[in-house]
């Protein structure tokens, strides 16, 4: 039985315009993909008392991309020990087929990628009807145009700013631009999508990317790696925080 969570969204976090139930943006998404998994539980617990927002959950197929991750079931497992929101990026072909899956594990947000679906208005509803916000993620040489006509569906964009498959890699800084443009496609439609940005995201480019409009800051690497992730997060929730007070 999975453990039922609040609302979307930590407890005592100010409200924001946008979707329902999103977390106080800018907000800070660790990467479980770099987490210890022979200690996952203790890992959550020290990146949520560092101030996490949500935790980022990735799922990879051995066929879109060349790894092989998790399934619902540990999906389910992590559910059971955090109230964080779960935000679940399928990097996956025929995404559609596990949504359902997913969402009843737990995952409160839920993207797919654009090049792995050929119906995505409909993979989006699908997403909707499970309970989940709706997310697409864009590789990062897919152009932001391809989301022109379902923008004001969307809950979330996602910008890979690494090729996905693997964690540690370098960022690559032609997605900052990109960052940039995104937002400004999104004010031009009405849209209220909220701006991911995931790969290479650390101390170092932290405060650029929320500078140029991102807003969910998915952090791996930069997060689990060394022996304290609970500092590591509250280094790089402190640069979240400043953006937030100046808000």
């Amino acid at each position: 039985m999975v453990r039922p969570k609040p609302p979307v969204g930590r407890p005592g976090a100010p409200s924001m315009p946008g979707p329902a139930g999103l977390p106080a943006l800018p907000a800070l998404a660790p990467s479980l993909l770099s987490a210890d998994f022979a200690r996952l539980a203790e890992d959550i617990a020290a990146v949520e008392r560092g101030g996490a927002d949500l935790l980022h959950v990735d799922v990879m197929d051995g066929h879109f991309v060349p790894n092989l991750t998790i399934g619902p079931g540990v999906v389910e497992a992590i559910n059971r020990v955090t109230d964080l929101p779960l935000d679940v990026h399928l990097m996956i072909e025929n995404p559609d087929l596990y949504i359902e899956r997913f969402a009843r594990a737990g995952a409160d947000l839920i993207s797919v990628h654009q090049e792995a679906v050929p119906h995505l208005h409909r993979t989006v509803h699908h997403i909707r009807d499970c309970g989940a916000l709706a997310g697409v993620a864009l590789n990062p040489a897919t152009p932001i145009l391809v989301l022109q006509d379902i923008l004001p569906e969307l809950d979330y964009v996602l910008l890979m700013s690494v090729n996905p498959g693997f964690g540690g890699q370098r960022f690559i800084p032609s997605v900052l631009p990109k960052v940039e443009a995104l937002g400004r496609m999104l004010g031009a439609a009405g849209a209220r999508a909220r701006i991911e940005v995931d790969g290479g995201v650390g101390l170092d480019n932290l405060g650029e990317l929320v500078g140029r409009g991102g807003q969910f800051l998915v952090a791996g690497s930069a997060g689990f790696d060394g022996d304290d992730p609970e500092e590591r997060a509250r280094a790089l929730a402190s640069i979240l925080g400043r953006a937030r007070a100046g808000a």
